[in-house]
């Protein structure tokens, strides 16, 4: 009889953290969405992707930028401008409700591509390094090791490698840009 107690307080213990979507508030869409998080610790907003302001991050880190173009390659200051905007006006009409379909059927794609890339490195067609490069593509890659790349450079305050590099990363945002062009259908 001890033993069907316990075994019936063990499986109530177990049940009880199925329990824990109490906090979700009904949406009239049939979707569940999470109540706002209500804290206000600066090191807990960081753990929550819905208090960053991932836009002014951008703006300032363009901001950044345009600093290190003005000290490093002045001359260039007009084109960089020039292509800065054109990415913000293309992302602006990437991520317009105009463009959802696009967006979607690009995305279901990209899924569908890392589904087999998984089920490949699963049967052991792949590596893990292979399914890393083609799953992220090196030269998406290549952007971000290009801008730890120029903080390096601007650390040391070695101008002909921040030069280097920012005429590097022009290019990239340059093909960038074509890219959204061409999912954009322009």
């Amino acid at each position: 009889m001890k033993s069907k107690i316990v075994c019936l307080l063990l499986g109530l213990f177990l049940a009880v953290p199925g329990l824990g979507n109490a906090n979700m508030v009904p949406d009239t869409t049939g979707k569940q969405l999470e109540k706002p998080c209500d804290c206000e610790a600066e090191e807990t907003k960081h753990e929550h992707g819905m208090h960053r302001d991932w836009q002014a991050e951008m703006a300032e880190r363009q901001k950044q930028l345009l600093s290190s173009v003005e000290k490093y390659t002045p001359d260039k200051k007009k084109e960089w401008e020039a292509v800065l905007k054109e990415r913000n006006a293309l992302r602006t009409k990437w991520m317009s409700p105009e463009n959802a379909g696009k967006r979607e059927q690009w995305k279901k794609e990209k899924m569908q591509k890392m589904t087999e890339l998984k089920k490949q490195l699963d049967e052991g067609k792949i590596t893990k390094e292979e399914f890393i490069k083609k799953a992220h593509g090196e030269k998406d890659m290549m952007k971000w090791k290009t801008f730890h790349d120029l903080s390096l450079a601007v650390e040391k305050n070695d101008s002909k490698k921040a030069a280097e590099t920012l005429n590097q990363l022009l290019l990239q945002f340059k093909e960038h840009n074509a890219k959204l062009k061409e999912k954009l259908g322009e």
